[in-house]
Formats: structure tokens, C-alpha cells, sequence
């Protein structure tokens, strides 16, 4: 069995980068954005920290999909002989398609608040009653995206964790046997 260290380490540190990132944000940026001068630069303020963000996370997030794939590429005989690894593999796509779709929704929720300069807010993920309409709808869906990608993320690193473990040789020897009994 050859050595996938390139492959992996894209894959967990993009991940890690992905689900840190995110969670530092949810954390810390978005409540620490309330703290500023006034109503009106909150928002410029996380938007500021968002927008320094986003390039950091595609990266991150190319950095995990491309290491996912060489993965999939590499242990590709596993996925047909070993039992369960499909079904694995199979619930980790679909966990990523999630977060990916969590997170370019959140993207496109993120911009339609940075497109309004100097609205009063709260904080990042927290309309005033001032807030226009429009903007404070975007709030509300981020306060909950800001939670649900890292939550998705963290499930991927669990799922991940349980791949791994597949990997061990009397797991390996004990799904190929379970597959072909």
C-alpha cells in the first residue's frame, strides 16, 4: 500500500482550516463586531474580517477537495472490496455537498449584507431595529450558517477519524473477508 501524505495532508489541513475558520468567526468575529464604535460600523467591521476570510477559506476549501479526490483515487480497490468503506465514502460526499452548499449560501448571504455600508446592526449576525429589511433577513440566516458549517465540517473530521480507522489492517482484512462471505 503506497503512502498518500501529500493527498492527506490537503485533505485535513484544508479541512481543519474550513472548520476552524468558520467556528473562529461564528466565535468570535461576528459577537466581537458589536463591540465597535457604533450601530453603523459593526457591520463594517465583520465585513472587513469576512472578506479578509473568504480567499483564506476557498483555498482551504480547494485544499480539502482536492486532497478528498486523491484519496478516493488511492484507495479506490477499498472502496470496492473492503466492506463498508462505500457506504463511508458515500455519507462523507454527501456531508460535503452539504457543507458546500451551506457555505456558498452563506457566502451569498454575507455579500448581500456587505453591499449595504453603514446599516445599523448589532453585530455580524444581529440586526437592530434599524436594520433595512433586506439586510436583517441575510443576518438571520447567517446567525444560523455561522453554527451549521462548522457543525457539518466537524461531522466531516468525525467521519474522516472513521475512515481512518477503517484503514487498520484488521479492519482492512475483516471487511474484505465480511464482503466476500
Amino acid at each position: 500500500m503506497a503512502r498518500n501524505t501529500l493527498s492527506r495532508s490537503l485533505h485535513d489541513l484544508g479541512l481543519a482550516a474550513w472548520f476552524g475558520g468558520t467556528l473562529a468567526n461564528a466565535v468570535a468575529l461576528n459577537p466581537a463586531s458589536g463591540q465597535a464604535d457604533s450601530k453603523e460600523s459593526s457591520g463594517r467591521v465583520a465585513n472587513a474580517g469576512w472578506d479578509a476570510w473568504t480567499p483564506v477559506n476557498a483555498a482551504a476549501i480547494g485544499s480539502h477537495l482536492v486532497g478528498s479526490v486523491g484519496l478516493l483515487l488511492a484507495n479506490r480497490s477499498r472502496l470496492a472490496t473492503q466492506e463498508g468503506v462505500a457506504t463511508m465514502a458515500m455519507v462523507k460526499t454527501g456531508v460535503t455537498v452539504a457543507a458546500l452548499g451551506a457555505t456558498a449560501y452563506a457566502r451569498m448571504m454575507g455579500q448581500k449584507v456587505s453591499e449595504e455600508i453603514d446599516v445599523p446592526v448589532e453585530s455580524a449576525t444581529q440586526p437592530s431595529g434599524r436594520t433595512p429589511s433586506e439586510t436583517a433577513s441575510a443576518q438571520q440566516q447567517l446567525s444560523v450558517l455561522q453554527w451549521g458549517i462548522p457543525a457539518l465540517t466537524g461531522l466531516l473530521i468525525l467521519v474522516s477519524a472513521f475512515a481512518g480507522e477503517q484503514q487498520r489492517p484488521d479492519e482492512v482484512r475483516q471487511g474484505i473477508r465480511n464482503r466476500f462471505s
